[in-house]
């Protein structure tokens, strides 16, 4: 069974906005980026509380904290980074989310990734060692110009930590951004350690977002391929219809409706059970 979720904020700001668009689609849990546009991470205990309350009267629970952990340079401050990963712990805590996704730090233009990569993994451990304690797993998101932005540094990175507290989350959309089509080579290559799909497309020519099966994602493969081999977990909606910035995305709600029933039929044409 594939559980549905998103992200939330992408409809609206406001929770009971959000809450009523994934009631009419039947989606039972939320992937927190922000609420009243704050980001999750500087929430304050009230909010979080008033937050899960809402979420509470709708049925509907977190699937992951979409942290923005890891989006700061590789050059920057990392023990005030790792106060900000002890309260995504928190956080995720207090909603009773599994996961908290994170990112394998900027890089400029400039700065070689070989260069850099002994202290990504460095800090990337040191992360999934707060994770281990706090009783989540961090699921790293591909992201374009971090150090894990290609399906082979994605790979170093998560062998070279080799730890079940750091899972990945599949992100399509994102390598096709980066010039790459994820299906089937880097599909197989990650795989193993593939835990969570976050659903955008985009077109290879000219990098935009569009609804999944639309661009040159392969997502219709990547279905395919999933459910033959027994996926069991969430599937987090991204659509970025509207517009995009180096924290997140907005569709509004017409354009996540109609990014969500776009996944839907694929999983409806493949066959794939979904809740």
């Amino acid at each position: 069974m594939w559980v549905m979720s998103g992200f939330a904020d992408e409809i609206d700001p406001d929770p009971e906005t959000q809450c009523a668009v994934l009631d009419g689609l039947g989606i039972r849990y939320l992937e927190l980026r922000s609420a009243w546009d704050v980001n999750v991470l500087d929430l304050t205990d009230d909010q979080v509380a008033d937050l899960k309350r809402i979420l509470d009267a709708h049925g509907i629970g977190v699937s992951s904290i979409g942290s923005p952990i890891g989006k700061i340079a590789v050059t920057d401050d990392f023990e005030a980074h790792l106060r900000r990963m002890d309260r995504a712990i928190e956080v995720a805590r207090l909603v009773g989310a599994p996961y908290i996704r994170v990112f394998s730090f900027f890089l400029d233009p400039d700065q070689r990734p070989e260069d850099h990569r002994d202290e990504v993994v460095r800090r990337m451990a040191a992360l999934a060692e707060r994770a281990a304690a706090g009783g989540v797993v961090l699921l790293h998101e591909n992201e374009k110009a971090i150090f894990g932005d290609v399906p082979e540094r994605v790979h170093d990175l998560v062998t070279a930590v080799d730890s079940p507290a750091l899972r990945l989350a599949w992100d399509a959309a994102n390598y096709v951004q980066c010039g790459v089509v994820p299906f089937p080579d880097a599909f197989r290559l990650l795989r193993p350690y593939t835990d969570y799909l976050q659903v955008k497309d985009a077109v290879l020519a000219t990098g935009e977002v569009v609804p999944a099966g639309e661009g040159d994602g392969r997502l219709r493969e990547t279905v395919r391929a999933l459910a033959d081999d027994g996926y069991e977990g969430f599937v987090s909606m991204e659509p970025h219809l509207a517009s995009a910035h180096h924290l997140g995305g907005f569709s509004g709600p017409d354009n996540f409706v109609r990014a969500t029933k776009a996944f839907l039929a694929i999983l409806d044409a493949e066959g794939v059970e979904y809740r």
